[in-house]
């Protein structure tokens, strides 16, 4: 038995330059995933502005994808930021909970939806970033999914501002009459215009369809924040320990929408950060941050809150809009379906096309 294991460790193989192959202590009948390739080699729909290699191929097993988690290729880090970002998540989830006496009710109910959301929003990306490169439809399909989880993240976190982070004065300000509606409309037109974007344009991207994708982003993310940015100029923050918490979420979200918004450092240095280095890599980093660092400080704010918050808001009111997370959930469901069903007619016309 040992002298097996030492004959299969002796013949593990790692191929640096096209990207590890998986090690052979795997059983036989798994498929190891091809060596990267580059971008010429692969469809335009595929290829990343300044990122020439570092690509997976189309069309392997299906399989391959999944286990291409331990091998190296340019979205590797793309994947690893936000599944390493689930166990951190976790880890200040339970340390939060063992400290504070967590309880599940009514009034916990939005910070339990928020992290259920951020959870989503993880899980869905990392699903989009790993599978994406089997075929066009896989392509369209994962990415319309990893919006589905940006919308219903978007929601969950203005939950948790408006019943946790919200301040009297605030509450009678006519955005707040229309903040919960608001928030969930937005968080579906997030959700909408990233589909319209991702079906409609075509490679090479116009600027319409960074603007299609930022705008509803952008106008949610506003409404989302404003319990905090009321907060952040009206409270001491010596009386309010969550206050620095927000400030760095904030600053950790502007930072990962410019890397978001901007192909950089990768468009000064053209194939240098095919592996390391790409600002999507970075917008993930900051992403994660920026969640982490909400969840610490919605836990500071549940703590100092969590025994007036049924008083204050009405435990009805507490559980239909948690329970809206799930309508908005089917919602952005159905549009993904609708922005997916447009896009198999695009490309069966296009394969059409090609037999001709």
């Amino acid at each position: 038995m040992l002298s097996d294991i030492l004959q299969q460790l002796s013949t593990l193989t790692i191929s640096i330059k096209h990207g590890c192959r998986l090690p052979c202590l795997f059983p036989s009948s798994l498929p190891s995933p091809s060596p990267t390739v580059t971008a010429s080699q692969v469809p335009s729909l595929f290829r990343e502005p300044y990122i020439l290699s570092g690509y997976r191929p189309v069309r392997q097993d299906w399989r391959c994808y999944p286990l291409s988690l331990f091998q190296r290729h340019n979205e590797s880090l793309n994947i690893w930021t936000h599944l390493l970002a689930v166990p951190l998540l976790l880890f200040r989830w339970w340390a939060n909970v063992g400290t504070l006496g967590y309880t599940f009710d009514a009034a916990s109910l939005p910070l339990g939806v928020f992290m259920l959301s951020a959870l989503t929003y993880l899980f869905f990306s990392v699903a989009a970033h790993l599978l994406q490169s089997r075929s066009e439809h896989a392509h369209y399909f994962f990415f319309f999914l990893d919006y589905v989880g940006v919308a219903v993240h978007q929601y969950g976190c203005s939950l948790a501002n408006y019943f946790y982070s919200s301040e009297p004065a605030w509450r009678e300000s006519c955005v707040a009459l229309l903040f919960l509606p608001g928030a969930m409309f937005f968080a579906w037109f997030s959700c909408a215009g990233c589909c319209f974007a991702k079906s409609v344009y075509q490679r090479p991207y116009p600027l319409e369809r960074k603007i299609c994708q930022l705008i509803p982003v952008t106008l949610a993310y506003l409404l989302d924040m404003s319990p905090v940015a009321h907060r952040l100029f009206t409270v001491s923050w010596t009386q309010e320990p969550s206050l620095p918490f927000h400030v760095l979420q904030i600053a950790s979200f502007l930072l990962s929408a410019l890397f978001f918004s901007c192909p950089i450092p990768e468009r000064f240095f053209p194939g240098h950060c095919d592996f390391v280095g790409q600002g999507h890599q970075i917008f993930h980093l900051f992403l994660s941050l920026c969640t982490v660092l909400q969840l610490e400080a919605l836990f500071q704010d549940y703590a100092r809150r969590r025994d007036r918050v049924v008083e204050e808001f009405g435990e009805r009111q507490l559980r239909g809009a948690c329970v809206a997370t799930l309508a908005l959930f089917l919602c952005c469901i159905l549009t993904a379906l609708i922005a997916m069903r447009h896009v198999n007619k695009k490309l069966h016309r296009q394969r059409k096309e090609r037999d001709n």
